[in-house]
């Protein structure tokens, strides 16, 4: 393993656990087995190497998600039984993304940066999946989803219960029935933009 690696290793436990604030570079140094020299060639500031364990922790944790939604069958409700799964883990702190940027984010346009693309991946992904499952307005279901899952996180975290995942999928299943039934079976008395045309037309 090359000394990157290992120091995203240490700081990427060491952050997720601790909070980024509460862990110095001396101390990441000592967890890695990385000389201080070395480590910052590799990094030469802490804001680069927190930027480097949020890109890294996006790649796998979005990974780890849709690969069990893909073996499920690209079906929303899997994304709440992972969460669940993820909720039950033993080292689970809590969104790092989010965390990250209640401590950083004011102060670190990197940061932000680097939160708000994980954001945006995840919202992208969700649409996806809205665009599979029929919804009308698969932007819309999709940020809905995005609040739901933002919402059991933190739940999950200050109750250490992991039943926010069943309470969120609850409600994303009334979500995706909605969408998907409002696209089947719109209101009486809207029609298309092609039967308005029509009448127009006629009239």
């Amino acid at each position: 393993m090359d000394h990157e690696q290992r120091l995203l290793d240490a700081a990427g436990d060491l952050f997720y656990r601790r909070g980024v604030q509460a862990v110095g570079m001396d101390e990441i140094r000592a967890a890695s087995g990385v000389s201080l020299k070395r480590l910052y060639q590799c990094f030469p500031s802490k804001e680069a190497l927190v930027v480097a364990y949020l890109r890294r922790r996006d790649e796998r944790w979005t990974s780890s998600l849709t690969t069990y939604v893909a073996d499920a069958g690209d079906r929303i409700p899997a994304v709440f039984e992972w969460l669940e799964r993820w909720f039950a883990e033993d080292d689970f702190r809590g969104c790092g993304f989010a965390n990250a940027f209640a401590e950083l984010g004011a102060g670190s346009a990197a940061v932000r940066t680097a939160v708000r693309e994980h954001k945006e991946r995840l919202r992208a992904y969700l649409r996806s999946l809205a665009e599979k499952a029929g919804a009308g307005d698969p932007g819309l279901l999709a940020e809905q989803l995005l609040t739901l899952i933002d919402g059991a996180t933190v739940t999950a975290m200050i109750s250490e219960d992991t039943g926010a995942a069943r309470s969120a999928a609850h409600a994303a299943a009334t979500l995706v029935d909605r969408h998907t039934h409002e696209r089947a079976h719109p209101p009486q008395g809207v029609r298309s933009s092609r039967e308005g045309d029509q009448a127009a037309y006629d009239g």
